[in-house]
This record gives C-alpha cells, sequence and structure tokens, in this order.
C-alpha cells in the first residue's frame, strides 16, 4: 500500500514544496546525515526550517523484504509519542511508495525546533548546563517520566542516545529520530529497557555525578528508595556495554 499525508495546518507553499514523494525526492538542501538506507537533509522555506528524511531500503536484514519499513515505523512512533504527553518535532508529511508490493522509497519530513540543541553536542562541547545542577534535575525529571511512559507503553526506543534527545534555551526537552522504536513484552521487553536505560547512562557517567545518574533512575521508577529488583537491574544497566565499549 502507498500513500502520502501532509500535515493540514501546513502553510499553503509549504504544503506545495511537500506535496508528494516525487516533489520531496526533488528537494535540494544542506546534507546533514547520509548511509546506505536514507540520508536527512536540511530545507528552508519562508524562514522555517525543515527536516526531511529519505529512505530508500526498508531496513536491514529482512526488513528489507518484510514486516514494517522503518521510514513507517518512524512516522508512527512518532505519532505515538505525541499521543502519549511525550514532546516530539511537529510531523509535517509521511508516506512511502510501493512497487510490485515492496517497499520501494519513503519520506518522513519534521518542522525543525527552534533554538535547541541534542544532548549529544552539550556533553561534547563540555556546556556549563551539564554542571547546573538544578538545569540537571530539570532535564532528568522530564527524561525519566518520558522513558517511563515508553516503557509502561511496553515500547523501546532501541536507540536511546543523548544525540537523539533535544533541548532549548527553556529546558524543555523533546524526542526524536526513533525509526527503530516497537512494542515488546515480557523478557524481550525487559532486555530492551535495560538497553534504553544503558544507553543513556553510556554518556551520563562521564557527564554526571553518581548521585545524580542514581537520582535519575529513582525518578524513572517514581519512587524513593531501591528495591532488590531495581538494585538487579542497575547492574544490568552499568554492565551491558561491558567489553563492548
Amino acid at each position: 500500500m502507498s500513500g502520502w499525508t501532509v500535515a493540514e495546518q501546513l502553510e499553503p507553499s509549504a504544503a506545495a514544496l511537500f506535496a508528494d514523494l516525487d516533489a520531496v525526492f526533488a528537494l535540494q538542501g544542506e546534507e546533514i546525515t547520509r548511509d546506505t538506507l536514507s540520508e536527512v537533509l536540511r530545507v528552508e522555506h519562508l524562514g522555517r526550517r525543515y527536516y526531511v528524511k529519505r529512505y530508500w531500503g526498508g531496513g536491514k536484514g529482512l526488513r528489507r523484504y518484510l514486516g514494517r519499513p522503518r521510514v513507517k515505523a518512524e512516522w508512527q512512533n512518532l505519532k505515538h509519542f505525541a499521543k502519549w504527553g511525550i514532546a516530539t518535532a511537529p510531523l509535517v508529511a509521511y508516506g512511502l511508495e510501493r512497487q510490485h508490493g515492496k517497499f520501494a522509497r519513503g519520506a518522513v519530513i519534521t518542522a525543525e525546533l527552534l533554538g535547541t540543541d541534542d544532548l549529544g553536542v552539550l556533553a561534547r562541547n563540555n556546556d556549563p548546563r551539564l554542571r547546573d545542577a538544578r538545569w540537571v534535575d530539570t532535564i532528568s525529571r522530564q527524561l525519566a517520566k518520558a522513558t517511563r511512559v515508553l516503557h509502561d507503553h511496553h515500547f523501546a526506543h532501541n536507540d536511546l542516545k543523548w544525540r537523539n534527545l533535544l533541548v532549548n534555551q527553556q529546558a524543555e526537552l523533546f524526542f526524536i529520530d526513533c525509526p527503530a522504536g516497537d512494542f515488546w513484552s515480557g523478557a524481550m521487553l525487559r532486555r530492551r529497557i535495560v538497553k534504553d536505560l544503558a544507553c543513556l547512562d553510556k554518556v551520563a557517567k562521564q557527564q554526571l555525578s553518581a548521585s545524580q545518574r542514581l537520582r535519575f533512575y529513582l525518578q524513572y521508577r517514581d519512587r524513593q528508595r531501591l528495591n532488590a529488583s531495581d538494585k538487579k537491574r542497575i547492574r544490568q544497566i552499568v554492565e551491558f556495554f561491558e567489553g563492548r565499549e
């Protein structure tokens, strides 16, 4: 099934710019990233910038032929975030095209979140905000709550890295870029939860104090003290990347 959707509230000339997949794949702009399956362009129109992610591969391995293409996963996951009250980039347009039942190409377009930086950039630049305990606690609480909401819905992000988290000058947090997120159950969900938390902690252990990291976990669990299962999971989080870094 093929289809293309443009947000109803989009300004008319921008809607015309992103009218269909032919128009989107003809766009030129600043290349942000590119890999074997996709590319991201930044396109400016009437003073507003948009991020255009174009896919020509459905995914890695069997996903190229079976299951949900990455582009569809990305727009569906952004919709889940918005539905669950998790701040994310506004969806502008999205869709895909199939040929003979096989994924051919697709795209997701989001509007720029003004005045934001990703947490990975802040870490690399030793941003002074990371030394401000009050600012860290404000971001930590938002991140803990949003991550708990994901996991309470049996959803794991699967790439919950600092670079996929944006913050603005008002210390508001936004989730972006989640083509690998999905719903899980049982042991697979527990494993994916540990991975999400370990991805966050991978940079946190270099930038934050042990007490700040522990406070984040308690905020995530929405409790004041650790129990036995918490202690077990924390060990799993800390050990998750051992031997792989």
